[in-house]
């Protein structure tokens, strides 16, 4: 279930309810859009219900994505969802639950009042967290573990200290009574808010038209230029684009990663080599050992298991399509998977690839990547009403497998 925050529009004010995946945010007062940028992490905070307190704000650090296990001779994979306390204040829950499902929360700003507890809590510690809780119900050595589509946010709990007890500013109960001359405080409180967002503007920064997205897009595009934009760094920065022209009036184009790299720990640096490594149940074409080995990962959000049968299948096949670099005017699926991430998808692609795992999968720990480029595919899909087929490959996606994508 996606998180619910309040924001002002930066143009007009007006409150706009937006989810914790958007990215692009659209005011339907001013019809001024905005992408959304936050240098690590979105910060939010639960509203308190003690107006007339010192507020202080314990953060709170939430995963939620997909986690792939190699384990054994095969791939699990979960959908994880958790929030850990990211400040070492004894006392505090340690997790909050179902309230940040439940509550409308808005963006830490320059203007938040009150004072915040530093999160010393470090990305890999909640990481470690995550694969701990994923690898209790699996058996078998493990191999390799990803984190795929995932969301890292940081929550802020609002607390105050009254008659040396610590409230809940929410329900206003006492959560830690305090003794004459104890601080679980101390110096881990910091005045002014932790950093927030950026508000970028839309704009093509080739032509200066309006680029276009849906609100959970993380890749904007151009039509007016053909170009299509990511942000890094707080700058859109380009992506290379081309597209697969489909036929018919109900073509829809979904987004793929077309990553080319080559491979160390197992020696892939064609087609050829990947052919021969997965033992792949097929004759080596002589053209294959000069071809560039390319791995495909959805562009999109989607269930574990339909991700890596699309990763294989397009992996495995390295169609030929026939590309130019242009966009249509519409059709258009939105990319919600940024390339950064597909990457990581590559030694999960190879192992589920491989006809016998048992040889492959002790390798994985030395596998390592070296990409040359990357291009973002559009490839037109058939929407037939239930099912997105492919029209080359005839690859069926089932459209509330697509929708339900879109809340991962």
């Amino acid at each position: 279930m996606a998180l619910t925050v309040e924001q002002e529009c930066p143009q007009c004010g007006a409150p706009i309810r937006i989810e914790e995946t958007d990215h692009l945010l659209s005011c339907p007062y001013c019809n001024v859009k905005s992408f959304l940028f936050a240098p690590d992490y979105y910060r939010l905070i639960l509203p308190d219900k003690a107006p007339d307190k010192d507020i202080i704000y314990a953060p709170y650090i939430r995963f939620k994505g997909n986690v792939y296990l190699c384990q054994g001779q095969t791939i699990g994979h979960r959908v994880v969802d958790i929030t850990h306390l990211g400040a070492p204040v004894k006392g505090l829950p340690v997790s909050l639950g179902l309230r940040p499902q439940a509550m409308e929360m808005k963006f830490v700003g320059p203007h938040t009042a009150g004072s915040f507890l530093k999160c010393s809590l470090r990305l890999a510690d909640i990481l470690a967290k995550v694969g701990k809780h994923t690898s209790r119900s699996a058996s078998g050595q493990l191999f390799h573990r990803a984190y795929i589509g995932e969301t890292l946010s940081i929550i802020y709990l609002p607390l105050f200290v009254q008659d040396r007890k610590v409230f809940d500013a929410i329900t206003k109960n006492p959560i830690v009574k305090l003794s004459q001359d104890q601080d679980i405080f101390g110096s881990a409180i910091r005045s002014n808010p932790p950093r927030g967002l950026t508000f970028m503007a839309t704009l093509c920064p080739q032509c200066g038209w309006n680029l276009d997205g849906e609100r959970d897009s993380v890749v904007l595009t151009c039509s007016n230029c053909s170009t299509a934009w990511e942000v890094s760094e707080g700058k859109f920065v380009r992506v290379g684009l081309v597209l697969v022209q489909g036929r018919g009036e109900n073509t829809v184009y979904l987004p793929f990663w077309k990553i080319e790299a080559c491979a160390k720990g197992v020696e892939i640096n064609s087609f050829a080599d990947f052919v021969r490594v997965t033992k792949q149940p097929r004759v080596v074409q002589g053209n294959w050992e000069n071809q560039n080995m390319c791995f495909w990962s959805p562009a999109f959000k989607i269930r574990p298991k339909i991700f890596l049968r699309l990763s294989g299948q397009l992996t495995i096949s390295q169609k030929d399509f026939e590309m130019k670099e242009t966009i249509p005017k519409q059709g258009l699926y939105p990319v919600t998977m940024p390339q950064s991430e597909a990457a990581q998808s590559m030694k999960l692609t190879l192992a589920g690839s491989a006809i016998t795992e048992r040889e492959i999968f002790p390798l994985l720990p030395m596998v390592s990547f070296t990409e040359k480029n990357s291009t973002l595919v559009y490839l037109p899909f058939t929407d037939t009403g239930h099912e997105m087929i492919q029209q080359h490959m005839r690859i069926s996606i089932n459209k509330k497998t697509l929708e339900f994508g879109r809340y991962l």
